[in-house]
């Protein structure tokens, strides 16, 4: 599949960067109150599991994707999974459930976002929303390329904002590091948000299409790409720690502990953070959308644009309810999302007979393994 041609052309850093931006979200500053409950040692274990596990599960993906031509999920279904009289009505089924769980997802990064521009300039709600949408839907109108471009610079500008506020914390008095195990639920709670955290499933087939299905460089950016992630959740976890004590975090996020703690420059400092880390995540869920709505109505791509983006900021702007409601509905649609990703990489691998890129990883035991994984990181999003 050498011949897979994208949109546009990704160098290695805007790939990378596309797979760490989809990741770095909301869930990230709510790994420290997790983290909290639990010891260094389980907090860094869990860590090290996660990103192994996701590392095959996103390798598997890719390998799914790149056998299909660099096709998105619906339309990897439509072509290994999906078969008979039903086959239609199955894909179109799909279709409806995965849109759906993304456009939750970016409804819920623009609510998000007028929040910090609320709290930060006091603009309404509204006209938070619209700001944000013009600036964060304006760059995925361009395509692919300026999507990378922008995750690449804003990921760096989310690591550089971290490591200045590491180096910050630790000049002030730092606070004693959680020592004492706290329990197999409070492990299993903080397997769950990491691995969410990490995720960056929808935009992997977006790097095997922009690397042009080089095995080596597909393998080598999503495995820096999820490697970066999981080393911001770690600084962000360990800063939070240091600065707040693990018996003084809350659940109302990392960086307004450490607001609270560190003093109020830091506030302003977790309002770049979080316009930066809802914004990457923006441009990747409404990127994957555009596709798939591509995919699976062939319009034209700024036709499909506009049908991914735009019901996004209707439903924002018209719900009064919190999206963080629709957090089951996102769970179960990742358990069916998850089983039909094996299942279809598993017919997908027999009929290609080969394995470019998770070679004996790829096997029927990992391929196991990986579901399971994800089935317990679900079951430990439903953990009080």
């Amino acid at each position: 599949m050498s011949d897979i041609h994208g949109e546009s052309r990704l160098s290695f850093f805007e790939a990378t960067g596309i797979i760490v931006g989809h990741g770095v979200g909301a869930g990230i500053l709510a790994v420290p109150a997790l983290a909290a409950r639990n010891s260094l040692r389980e907090i860094l274990l869990i860590a090290c599991f996660c990103y192994l596990f996701n590392l095959v599960l996103h390798l598997i993906i890719a390998e799914l994707s790149y056998n299909n031509g660099g096709a998105q999920f619906i339309s990897c279904f439509d072509r290994e999974l999906f078969s008979g009289r039903f086959k239609k009505y199955f894909t179109w089924a799909a279709f409806a459930l995965l849109g759906l769980s993304v456009l939750m997802n970016v409804s819920s990064f623009l609510t998000g976002a007028a929040n910090v521009f609320h709290n930060w300039f006091g603009l309404g709600t509204i006209p938070g929303m619209l700001l944000f949408y013009v600036f964060g839907a304006g760059v995925v109108f361009f395509g692919m390329k300026l999507v990378g471009v922008c995750e690449k610079y804003a990921v760096g500008a989310m690591v550089l904002v971290m490591g200045l506020l590491f180096v910050f914390t630790l000049t002030r008095e730092t606070q004693p590091l959680p020592t004492a195990f706290g329990g197999g639920k409070n492990a299993l709670a903080l397997l769950s948000v990491i691995s969410f955290s990490l995720s960056a499933v929808m935009s992997t087939p977006q790097v095997v299409k922009g690397l042009e299905g080089d095995a080596k460089r597909i393998r080598l950016s999503i495995a820096c790409g999820l490697a970066v992630n999981c080393a911001l959740i770690l600084l962000v976890t360990i800063t939070t720690l240091l600065g707040v004590g693990a018996p003084n975090v809350t659940e109302d996020g990392a960086l307004v502990d450490l607001s609270h703690r560190l003093g109020g420059w830091v506030s302003v400092v977790g309002y770049v953070f979080s316009l930066l880390a809802l914004a990457t995540s923006f441009w990747a869920n409404t990127l994957n959308l555009r596709d798939i709505v591509h995919e699976q109505t062939h319009l034209s791509e700024r036709l499909s644009w506009l049908c991914a983006s735009l019901p996004c900021l209707v439903l924002a702007c018209l719900s009064s309810i919190s999206f963080v409601k629709f957090t089951l509905f996102a769970s179960a649609i990742q358990v069916v999302t998850g089983l039909g990703i094996i299942l279809a990489y598993h017919l997908s691998r027999r009929r290609v007979g080969s394995s470019a890129l998770v070679g004996r990883f790829g096997a029927v035991p990992f391929q196991v393994f990986v579901f399971l994984c994800t089935m317990l990181a679900t079951a430990g999003s439903f953990m009080g």
